[in-house]
């Protein structure tokens, strides 16, 4: 039996999600259709805008089977962990497996032959990398024009657009680890990831979030499907929460955040002093290496206490498979998949059954879960699994 997986984060789903999934069942013709699902903080380094037992019911009422959690150490660092610890969990299934996402180049074998580059780095590769890197620009840019410059067939948009490199990635923990996981690309269509503006056609998650931090829910109605459209409100804000975090953390444990390198915690210091909000710090201290989003991720990784040493140590250890919701029509997925490498947990009782480094991975995302229900005010059950 085949089972297709979908890594996401459904911040909120909208209607390009929903054509993914439609595409996956018309197309490849899977016997279960799994989504990896981020928790309640996201890659950006931001809170999500619903709680994930919320987009998880949205993603099963939009036709997948299956919902399970991509745990936090994972689902809150940089492109190559997330891709690496969600396709390390879907490997673990005991199924025929595949991997199904959406990329701006939509070609398979581009983006197979960068991973394979990318994997097989060759002297000139990494010392055009060094040279790009010591110029002060972030690392994906870095490797961006160093593979232009030692591959003559690179194509150089591949690496711009967010979408394709998570794919690459994806690829590349499935060629490094020899995962028997087949891979299916789409072209992605509408605005670009990183599009703010609410265009007329298959605008960003982004957009979305934007339209409803401005007070604007009801135009993003069309883009939406109904089930989502209800759910939607104001997106949480953890400002307070980040700020005392970075205040009250000593320098020596901001700098165990993944990316927090050079000294920088040194100035994350300084500057909050200063600073009365997040986007004020961080308008401080951006620059051409240290971006937005990788800035985010290190404070949020401060305040729910992740440490680059238990992020690659998961990376590397036995884990676990957290149900947050499942299609009461395909109930008997559960006893297939209890033959999975890795425990599933769909109660309370299943944590037992997890090694003691396994629950210090999943009591993290009961931490960010309990924070996330202290600002919004409303209690999310950890151990719960909704059955739709």
């Amino acid at each position: 039996m085949k089972i297709c997986s979908i890594v996401a984060e459904y911040n909120p789903f909208h209607n390009g999600h929903l054509s993914q999934i439609n595409f996956i069942k018309e197309k490849l013709k899977p016997d279960y259709i799994a989504v990896f699902l981020s928790g309640n903080f996201t890659q950006r380094g931001e809170p999500a805008v619903l709680n994930k037992f919320t987009r998880a019911r949205h993603a099963v009422l939009s036709g997948a089977d299956i919902v399970f959690e991509l745990p936090t150490v994972f689902a809150t660092q940089t492109a190559e962990i997330f891709s690496s610890g969600a396709v390390k969990l879907i490997n673990a299934l005991p199924l025929e497996k595949s991997i199904c996402f959406g990329a701006e180049c939509g070609d398979k074998k581009e983006i197979i032959d960068t991973a394979v580059f990318m994997l097989n780095e060759t002297p000139e590769y990494k010392s055009e990398l060094k040279i790009q890197l010591k110029k002060g620009l972030s690392l994906l840019q870095a490797r961006e024009l160093a593979l232009k410059k030692t591959n003559p067939n690179f194509n150089d948009e591949i690496l711009k657009s967010p979408n394709n490199v998570l794919g690459v990635e994806y690829v590349k923990a499935i060629l490094k680890n020899n995962y028997p996981i087949e891979v299916d690309v789409i072209k992605r269509d509408g605005a670009s990831y990183n599009e703010e503006r609410l265009l007329k056609s298959n605008p960003s998650a982004l957009a979305i979030r934007s339209a409803l931090q401005n007070g604007k829910k009801i135009a993003v109605k069309n883009f939406v499907p109904g089930h989502v459209y209800k759910d939607l409100e104001l997106p949480p804000n953890f400002d307070r929460e980040i700020m005392y975090s970075i205040i009250s953390s000593d320098k020596k444990d901001i700098a165990k955040a993944v990316d927090c390198v050079e000294g920088l915690e040194n100035r994350i210091k300084a500057l909050c002093k200063d600073s009365f909000t997040v986007v004020d710090l961080l308008e401080k201290l951006k620059t051409k290496r240290y971006t937005t989003a990788r800035l985010k991720r290190i404070l949020l990784s401060t305040m729910l206490k992740i440490d680059e040493k238990l992020v690659k140590s998961a990376l590397k250890k036995d884990l676990y498979l957290k149900v947050l919701a499942i299609n009461g029509e395909k109930s008997e997925l559960l006893s297939l998949l209890s033959k999975s490498a890795y425990p599933l947990i769909t109660r309370k009782s299943d944590v037992s059954k997890l090694s003691p480094f396994a629950k210090e991975v999943f009591e993290k995302d009961v931490f960010s879960s309990d924070i996330y229900s202290s600002v919004l005010g409303e209690k999310i059950n950890e151990h719960n699994m909704i059955i739709v």
